[in-house]
């Protein structure tokens, strides 16, 4: 399935492809760690470098996240942030002058909840990309599919090194502006190294598609995203960014956030 028209998601990572380097995708939970932090932390983010922003909308029942993502979700649910919340904050943050591309990270529960024309409406007029739904599979993704793809957002699915060949396949033929290939098996987290096999899935994802690849779980220094240069379009920074603005005194957090990022999209 393909997107009629390029948005923000492909014109950003046809640059880094074309220049051969990595963006740096950073996560933030909407509403962590207070109601309005997003607005202040995105504009800072892409000050920093960050290429492209994925928000993360705060869910109960997290299959895919690790115990730093579970907690800022539970903090965001706790200050009553939901869907259309979400959807405030992106029109928010394009009222502010935030040129990057912004995609949702939701869980399928809430967009169904909420209803998925509804959804790929109203994401679009508040000035998202793209939506990546971890739970949603690709056979039974047209109900969002069709209402995102007629508005130029893209629909993005998950590909984990356990896929075999002919899943992959079905991904490659579903998603539209680039693939998540989760690093490693479990949740998400900051590891130390990226596993010793990634190099052979991203090869197997790279052989079904010519989208760009994004790789995400575990990553949380420079050295990680540079060794991506060359497999991938885009590093995906979740979990190490949300430790970093826990760890900062309330006057430090989007400081430090920047300092953080800045230092992965840098150097």
């Amino acid at each position: 399935m393909t997107v009629g028209f390029a948005n923000r998601v492909d014109r950003t990572l046809a640059w880094f492809r074309g220049q051969g380097l990595v963006a740096v995708a950073p996560y933030l939970t909407v509403g962590y760690p207070e109601r309005g932090s997003t607005l202040e932390l995105v504009p800072a983010l892409q000050e920093a470098g960050a290429a492209l922003v994925e928000l993360g909308v705060p869910f109960s029942d997290p299959l895919a996240d690790g115990t730093t993502i579970q907690r800022a979700s539970a903090r965001a649910l706790g200050q009553g942030v939901t869907l259309a919340a979400c959807l405030e904050s992106v029109a928010a943050l394009r009222a502010r002058g935030v040129t990057l591309p912004l995609l949702l990270m939701s869980y399928v529960n809430p967009i169904l909840q909420y209803g998925p024309a509804r959804f790929g409406a109203e994401a679009a007029a508040a000035g998202a990309d793209g939506v990546i739904v971890p739970d949603l599979p690709p056979e039974e993704a047209d109900e969002l599919a069709a209402p995102c793809a007629t508005r130029g957002l893209h629909v993005v699915f998950l590909a984990a090194p356990t896929s075999s060949d002919e899943r992959l396949a079905v991904i490659a033929a579903r998603s539209t502006g680039f693939i998540y290939c989760v690093s490693l098996l479990g949740v998400t987290g900051a590891r130390a190294r990226l596993p010793e096999r990634l190099p052979e899935f991203l090869g197997r994802v790279r052989r079904r598609t010519s989208l760009p690849l994004a790789v995400g779980f575990g990553i949380s220094t420079r050295a990680q995203v540079e060794a991506l240069r060359g497999q991938a379009e885009a590093a995906i920074v979740g979990s190490a960014l949300l430790e970093a603005i826990e760890a900062a005194p309330a006057a430090e957090r989007m400081r430090r956030a920047a300092a953080f990022i800045a230092g992965l999209a840098r150097g």
